[in-house]
């Protein structure tokens, strides 16, 4: 199992940028899949941006290419989100999750891959 536990959220106005940590413990010494996921008021939680163990392959939604980067540092057990340029429509609960993978350049795309959530961070972005 890979505890994960998010850090970074706060109040930002549009335009503005923060940074995301996710924090992993527990059974690190396999190859593990990190996705960071968001969870809107109204709307459904949708996977934001994922990273494969070597960081050889990566996902985004659309709506945030060119502006959002996930990155990892397996020495320190930690995935990060960069967010820059932020839009109110960035406003969400932002989690982190992760699953093991077989191999080191597998990325998933489906909430129902991953296992292990942590609790959440909130972003606002005020317009």
């Amino acid at each position: 199992q890979v505890d994960v536990v998010e850090s970074g959220g706060g109040l930002v106005q549009a335009g503005g940028s923060l940074r995301l940590s996710c924090a992993a413990s527990g059974r690190t010494d396999s190859y593990y899949v990190c996705g960071w996921f968001r969870h809107a008021p109204g709307k459904g939680r949708e996977l934001v941006a994922s990273i494969s163990w070597n960081a050889a392959n990566t996902y985004y939604l659309d709506s945030v290419k060119g502006r959002f980067t996930i990155s990892r540092d397996n020495a320190k057990h930690t995935v990060y989100l960069q967010m820059n340029n932020l839009l109110p429509e960035d406003t969400a609960i932002y989690y982190c999750a992760t699953a093991y993978s077989f191999y080191a350049n597998y990325v998933y795309k489906s909430q129902r891959e991953y296992a292990w959530w942590g609790q959440g961070t909130r972003v606002t972005v005020s317009s």
